[in-house]
C-alpha cells in the first residue's frame, strides 16, 4: 500500500477552480494574527511624530528644550540630525516626460520638513521616549516658530499665475504637462462628428482608511552594520531597495525588511514613508529598537490620499452612433510631494477605451502641487476613473441623441473576432466577449422588469434609477517575480513569493496551484512572503498582479521541481530519466507500477540519500519568473438605486455583476474581492469626500466628519462569472482585485443620474451625497 495522499480527492477539494476557504482565517478570527503593532522587541522605545498644523509655512525655528526635559524622553530629532547622519530624502521612482520632452518636476521629500512645511500633517520632528504616552506628551511640548504662507488646495488654483509657490524647483506648481495621442487626428475626428458629448467630471479625493493604521519598528545591529524594519507594506523586496538606495545609501543586504499580517492597504502602504527613516535613525542613535504606531487622526493627514482628478471628458460620434474619438483634458492633484502620477496619466490612457472600438484618443493632464496630503495609488489607481469617464459619456450621449444606452454600447463593442485588438492606447487586447457579458448582466438584473420596480418605488414616493457600468482594466505592471518552493524537514512545503498579502488571501490560491501542478497536499503548504532575506526578486502586490505573476512563477517553479524529481527518482528507482513520468504527485517508471510520491521522495532526501554528484540533492527551487504581459479583466455591473426626494438619501437596492476574470483559481476569494471593491466604489460614489479650507486645513479629519460605507449600505450582490481565459498567462488568469471599483463607480452614478433624469438633471459629480442630491432637485 502506498504511503501517499489521495491526489484525486485533493484535486477535487483543493485544486484550481475550487472554492477553498482562506487558510489563514481561523487564526485571524481567533485574534492570533501578528500585525506590526503586535511586534515588540526587547528594550524598545517609542516614537511620536511632531506634525505641522500649518498647510504652508516657513520654519523659523523649532524649540525642543522644554520637550527634551520632560520625563522619559530619550531623544528628539529634526531634519538637521538626519542630514548630518547622511540619511537621504525620499524620491519619486519614476519620471515621465512633459509634452515638450523635458522631464517632470520631482522635488525630493525630506523625512522631516526642511525650511518649510507644505501640508497639514507633514512631519517636522520625531520624539522618542520610554513609553508612547511620554513621547506624545513631549511631542505636544515641541514649539514651532513659523511664518505662515498662503495655501492652495486645488490644482486649477495652484496652476494660476498668482498662486503660492510650493516648491522652488517646480515653477508655477506644475509637476507634469502630460500628453498622449495624435492631437491632429483627434481634432479631425471631432470636427467631422455628427454629435459631441462633453462632460465636466470629477473623481473626488478619498482618504484610504485601511483597517490597520500604519506601524513600524526600526532596529540597528552595530556589529553587522545592518538595519531591520518591521513594517506593514505591499512588498518587502521593493521596500528594502528604496530604503537602501535612497535613504541609507548602503547595499541592499544591509537592510532587512519584515512584514507580518497587514490589515488592508489598497495601494497606500506600498511606498516608503517619512516615519521609517526616522525610526532607523533613532534606533542607531539610541542603540535600541524604536517603535511607532499611527493613530487614526494622524492617518487622515499622513497617509497618502487617493483620486482627486478634474476632467473635461469628450466623446465624438458619427451619424450612425459609431465612436470616432474620446478626449480627456484636465488636472490631477499631486498633493505637496509627487509620487508616481500614473492614475491621471498613463492609466487614464490605458483604461479610457474600456470595451469599445474607439479609433483615436487623446489624454491631456496637468499634474499640480498643492498644499495637501500627497496623492498616490488607491484601489485601481486610475483604472476605475478611466472606465467611469467613458461610461458616463456613453449614457449622456445616448440621452442627448435619443439612442437606447444598451444599443449604443452593443453597437460599439469590440467583437470577439477582432481579437487580438490593438487599442489606441497601445494595449493589445487578447480576449474578451463584451456583448455576451453585457447581455448576461442585463438578464441577471431583470432589465426588462425595471418599469414595474420603478412604478413600485414611485408609489412609495421614491425615485428609482438603473445604471450600467461596463469596464475593462489593464492589469499587472511588469516586474520579475519569485516563485520559490522548499520542501521542509517537518513535511511541510514552503511557497516563497515576492508578492505580499494585505488581506487578499494569497496562501490559499497559491497552494491550489501547487496542489494542481505537484500533487502536494493542501494542508502541508505554507506561504512565506514578508521576509526580504528570503527573496531573490519581488514586485510586491498591486495592479491586480499577484495571482498572474505569482501563479506563473509557481507553475514554472513546479516544472523545475518535477525535472529535479525525475532525476532523483530515476536514481532511486534504478531507471533512465527519460523513462520517469510525473502525474498527480507521483514519479513512476513508464508502463509500470513502480514509483514514489513527491512527498515520500522529499522525506527520503531529508533522511539522507547518497546521490551521484550530477543528480540534484533536493527538490527545492528558487525560481525568478519574467512578468507575463498585461491582462484585461472586464465585466458589466448593473445597479439600481432609490432616492428619497425629500432628503436626497440614496439606497443601492439591487446590484448585479458579471465578470470575466479569465481562469478563476478560487471563486470564493474572487467573489469576496469583487464585493469589497464594489463597496469601496459605492463609498466614493455616494459618500466619501476630503474637504480642505482655503487655509489648507482638512475639514473631515475623523469618522465624525468623513463618511465610509457600512454593511447597511451594501446591497445583496448577484455575481456571475463569464470566464474567457487570457492568452497572455500560463494559467489564463486576468486579475480581479480592483475590478469591483471599476464597475461600481459608473453603474451607481449612471443609476443616480437615471433616477434624477425626470427632473432634468443630466449629470451629478461624485459623491452624490444627500445634500448634493437635494440641492440638485431643488435648484439650489
Amino acid at each position: 500500500m502506498r504511503d501517499e495522499p489521495d491526489t484525486d480527492l485533493a484535486l477535487m477539494k483543493f485544486g484550481i477552480g475550487q472554492p477553498v476557504p482562506r487558510s489563514e482565517d481561523p487564526k485571524l478570527l481567533r485574534g492570533e494574527g501578528r500585525y506590526t503593532d503586535d511586534v515588540n522587541l526587547a528594550g524598545q522605545a517609542y516614537a511620536v511624530m511632531v506634525r505641522s498644523r500649518y498647510a504652508h509655512a516657513v520654519i523659523r525655528g523649532i524649540d525642543l528644550d522644554a520637550a527634551k526635559a520632560m520625563p522619559g524622553v530619550l531623544g528628539i530629532y529634526t531634519n538637521a540630525d538626519l542630514e548630518a547622519a547622511g540619511f537621504g530624502p525620499l524620491k519619486c521612482p519614476v519620471n515621465f516626460p512633459n509634452r515638450d520632452g523635458s522631464p517632470m518636476k520631482t522635488p525630493v521629500r525630506p523625512s522631516l520638513a526642511k525650511d518649510k512645511v507644505r501640508f497639514v500633517g507633514e512631519a517636522v520632528a520625531v520624539v522618542v521616549a520610554e513609553t508612547a504616552v511620554q513621547a506624545k506628551d513631549a511631542a505636544e511640548a515641541v514649539m514651532l516658530d513659523v511664518e505662515e504662507l498662503p495655501a492652495v488646495t486645488d490644482p486649477a488654483s495652484a496652476l494660476a499665475p498668482d498662486a503660492p509657490q510650493i516648491h522652488p524647483d517646480a515653477p508655477g506648481n506644475l509637476v507634469l504637462d502630460y500628453h498622449y495621442g495624435d492631437a491632429d487626428a483627434v481634432a479631425a475626428a471631432f470636427a467631422r462628428a455628427a454629435h459631441v458629448t462633453r462632460l465636466d467630471i470629477v473623481s473626488n479625493r478619498v482618504v484610504v482608511n485601511a483597517m490597520e493604521p500604519r506601524s513600524a519598528i526600526g532596529s540597528y545591529d552595530a556589529a553587522s552594520g545592518r538595519w531591520t524594519l518591521h513594517v506593514g507594506c505591499q512588498g518587502v523586496f521593493g521596500m528594502r531597495a528604496t530604503l537602501a538606495k535612497d535613504v541609507l545609501n548602503v547595499p541592499p543586504d544591509k537592510v532587512h525588511v519584515l512584514t507580518g499580517n497587514v490589515g488592508g492597504s489598497f495601494g497606500m502602504k506600498a511606498p516608503a514613508y517619512p516615519e521609517y527613516p526616522c525610526l532607523l535613525f533613532a534606533a542607531r542613535a539610541l542603540g535600541r529598537p524604536v517603535k511607532w504606531t499611527d493613530e487614526r487622526g494622524e492617518s487622515f493627514v499622513s497617509d497618502h490620499h487617493g483620486r482627486d482628478h478634474q476632467r473635461v471628458a469628450e466623446l465624438a460620434l458619427d451619424a450612425e452612433g459609431n465612436f470616432l474619438a474620446v478626449r480627456l483634458t484636465g488636472t490631477g492633484n499631486a498633493g505637496a510631494f509627487i509620487y508616481p502620477p500614473m492614475p491621471a496619466t498613463t492609466n487614464a490612457v490605458k483604461n479610457i477605451v474600456d470595451v469599445y472600438r474607439t479609433p483615436v484618443i487623446e489624454v491631456i493632464s496637468k499634474i499640480a502641487f498643492t498644499n495637501t496630503t500627497p496623492i498616490a495609488a488607491y484601489r485601481g489607481a486610475g483604472r476605475p476613473e478611466g472606465n467611469y469617464y467613458m461610461e458616463r459619456l456613453i449614457d449622456t450621449a445616448a440621452a442627448e441623441i435619443g439612442i437606447d444606452r444598451v444599443d449604443l454600447r452593443r453597437h460599439n463593442h469590440i467583437p470577439p473576432q477582432a481579437m487580438p485588438y490593438k487599442a489606441p492606447s497601445g494595449m493589445l487586447y487578447d480576449s474578451g466577449e463584451f456583448t455576451n457579458v453585457l447581455d448576461k448582466a442585463l438578464a441577471a438584473a431583470d432589465w426588462n422588469g425595471f418599469d414595474q420596480r420603478r412604478a413600485d418605488s414611485r408609489n412609495r414616493g421614491k425615485l428609482r434609477g438603473r445604471g450600467i457600468g461596463s469596464y475593462l482594466e489593464v492589469t499587472a505592471p511588469p516586474s520579475k517575480e519569485m516563485g520559490g518552493i522548499r520542501f521542509e524537514a517537518d513535511g511541510t512545503v514552503t511557497m516563497i513569493s515576492g508578492t505580499l498579502d494585505y488581506g487578499q488571501g494569497h496562501a490559499t490560491p497559491f497552494a491550489q496551484v501547487l496542489v494542481e501542478k505537484l500533487g502536494v497536499p493542501f494542508d502541508r503548504l505554507r506561504l512565506l512572503q514578508g521576509d526580504s532575506d528570503e527573496l531573490k526578486a519581488g514586485g510586491g502586490t498591486g495592479g491586480s498582479r499577484s495571482m498572474m505573476v505569482a501563479g506563473q512563477a509557481f507553475v514554472e517553479a513546479s516544472g523545475q521541481v518535477v525535472e529535479r524529481g525525475k532525476q532523483i527518482a530515476a536514481h532511486l528507482l534504478e531507471a533512465a530519466v527519460a523513462d520517469i513520468e510525473f502525474d498527480r504527485g507521483r514519479f513512476a517508471i513508464a508502463g509500470t507500477d513502480r514509483g514514489i510520491g513527491i512527498m515520500a521522495l522529499a522525506r527520503k532526501l531529508h533522511a539522507g540519500v547518497e546521490l551521484p554528484p550530477d543528480v540534484p540533492s533536493s527538490l527545492d527551487v528558487g525560481h525568478v519568473s519574467d512578468n507575463p504581459p498585461s491582462a484585461f479583466p472586464n465585466g458589466c455591473h448593473v445597479a439600481e438605486v432609490e432616492i428619497d426626494p425629500d432628503t436626497g438619501a440614496i439606497d443601492v437596492v439591487r446590484y448585479v455583476m458579471v465578470n470575466d476574470f479569465g481562469t478563476v483559481i478560487n471563486p470564493m476569494l474572487v467573489d469576496g474581492q469583487a464585493h469589497g471593491g464594489v463597496v469601496q466604489g459605492i463609498g466614493q460614489a455616494l459618500m466619501e469626500r476630503t474637504v480642505y479650507s482655503e487655509q489648507g486645513q482638512p475639514l473631515a479629519g475623523s469618522y465624525m466628519d468623513y463618511a465610509l460605507p457600512r454593511a447597511a449600505h451594501a446591497p445583496d450582490f448577484t455575481i456571475q462569472s463569464h470566464p474567457v481565459p487570457a492568452k497572455t498567462s500560463i494559467l489564463g488568469i486576468k486579475g480581479c482585485g480592483e475590478a469591483g471599483c471599476a464597475g461600481a463607480l459608473p453603474s451607481v452614478m449612471n443609476a443616480v443620474v437615471d433616477a434624477l433624469a425626470e427632473h432634468g438633471i443630466r449629470h451629478l459629480d461624485m459623491p452624490a451625497t444627500p445634500e448634493r442630491v437635494w440641492r440638485a432637485l431643488n435648484g439650489t
